[in-house]
């Protein structure tokens, strides 16, 4: 598929269609709010928020113990399949696919345009709610080669073996906003010093599937971020960051890809870290 490092990653509506009705498929959609999934949605799959129980107070949430209730909850097993498909957000798709493999779950899987795709198309939506039947799933510990943490990305700042990859708008880049707002009188805005600056969503196509693996390669390589080098992607409040990893890790192949997933929500509050505009 598009000569990408790891195609078996992707999937498309035609394969989707195929297996909809597969036993062991589970299909989650993820969005900021349930509104658009309640008006139709891929038959069998269910709803994830982006916020509760995930993102609360706005940073990932590495609890165990509720990562494997929300697994159970939604019919997972060990062994399921999940598809990971995004709403009305296109970085949901990777969110879904970095946070189940950082706790180890071996077979996850994006559907190459999400939802927008496979409306396009004119494939079956539906209104029904979809019966899970609750598992028993087992976590796994958490791997933690797939994210740095705040003090290794100031160790990392100024080495010529490693980048910065800022992900988010050049607004929030620059400074005149701070997490999806006008910064107010306390609240620090701006990039980490020496960050590149690459919106995640340029390595998609109008119909919200992942360019060509050639193109993705000119778009990041005319940005210096080359895999000679250990890449740090970093967002507000790393989801966006987590869809990037995916692509640098997964469709291009780079050997050392880590998601900060601490990103400017944690970095903007520590008081001795440097900031620029």
């Amino acid at each position: 598929m598009l000569n990408y490092a790891e195609p078996e990653t992707l999937i498309d509506t035609q394969w989707l269609v195929e297996h909809l009705h597969d036993p062991n498929l589970r299909i989650i959609e993820m969005a900021l709010d349930p509104q658009s999934y309640d008006q139709g949605h891929i038959p069998g799959s269910i709803f994830w928020s982006a916020y509760e129980p995930l993102l609360p107070d706005m940073r990932i949430n590495f609890d165990p113990e509720a990562m494997e209730k929300l697994l159970s909850r939604s019919g997972i097993t060990n062994n399921t399949t999940v598809i990971a498909v995004h709403g009305d957000f296109i970085a949901t798709s990777g969110l879904i696919f970095w946070l189940l493999k950082i706790w180890g779950h071996q077979d996850v899987r994006i559907l190459n345009g999400g939802r927008q795709k496979w409306q396009q198309e004119g494939l079956p939506l539906t209104k029904e709610s979809t019966v899970v039947t609750p598992s028993d799933y087992r976590i796994h510990a958490l791997d933690e080669s797939l994210r740095v943490s705040a003090a290794e990305v100031k160790k990392s700042m100024g080495q010529e073996n490693c980048i910065l990859l800022d992900v988010r708008t050049s607004q929030e880049y620059q400074g005149e906003i701070y997490l999806q707002k006008s910064p107010q009188e306390d609240e620090r805005a701006g990039h980490i010093p020496d960050a590149i600056n690459l919106y995640y969503e340029m390595a998609h196509n109008d119909d919200s599937t992942f360019k060509s693996a050639a193109k993705l390669q000119k778009i990041f390589g005319d940005s210096g971020i080359t895999p000679d080098k250990l890449i740090i992607p970093y967002c507000a409040v790393g989801g966006r960051s987590a869809h990037t990893w995916f692509i640098l890790k997964y469709l291009l192949g780079y050997p050392l890809v880590k998601n900060y997933d601490g990103s400017w929500n944690e970095w903007s509050k520590l008081p001795d870290a440097l900031i620029e505009t």
